[in-house]
């Protein structure tokens, strides 16, 4: 492939990464707040915060390629995710558990699309110069380590979500 198509395709990649950290950010806050004074606001809060700090990593690695922001995307990715805020989850006045459990899940495959990202990025190092290994092994370790948190928190979702004690008058029948 050309050099130009494949430069090409990487502002596409890139601009789309940057587009899937905007919404990530958004959800990460939404998520943080929502939990506020809690332990798990105060460990959401911080994963926003690191979130938020790797989509400017990405956007200094795009700045130092050359390759032009495409804010379009960034847009349409955070009206997407505010338009996702109107989902029915069980309750219409209150938030539900449920929201936290799918926000969590949100999160996570977000994260994983971002260390899938860096990865390839690993893999391309030797093509563009202006690419750091060292920082992408780094910013590569971060998502890791943000799916372990995100795994944790969203493992208790499911407990306070799916293993409540039942109402009285829905246990399951032994038949």
């Amino acid at each position: 492939m050309e050099a130009a198509a494949t430069r090409a395709f990487l502002g596409i990649y890139l601009n789309d990464h940057l587009a899937g950290a905007a919404g990530g950010v958004e959800l990460a806050r939404r998520a943080a707040g929502a939990h506020g004074g809690t332990g798990e606001g105060e460990r959401l809060r911080r994963l926003a915060d690191d979130i938020a700090a790797d989509r400017g990593a990405l956007l200094s690695i795009i700045m130092s390629l050359g390759i032009p922001v495409r804010r379009y995307k960034s847009m349409a990715v955070w009206a997407a995710e505010k338009a996702g805020r109107l989902k029915f989850n069980g309750r219409l006045r209150s938030r539900s558990p449920l929201s936290d459990l799918l926000e969590l899940e949100g999160l996570r495959l977000a994260v994983e699309g971002k260390a899938a990202g860096w990865r390839t990025l690993l893999t391309i190092v030797d093509e563009f110069p202006d690419l750091d290994a060292a920082e992408l092994r780094v910013l590569e370790g971060r998502a890791q380590a943000q799916i372990s948190v995100l795994e944790e928190l969203r493992m208790a979702a499911v407990q306070k979500v799916f293993r409540a004690s039942e109402p009285t008058g829905t246990a399951a029948s032994t038949s």
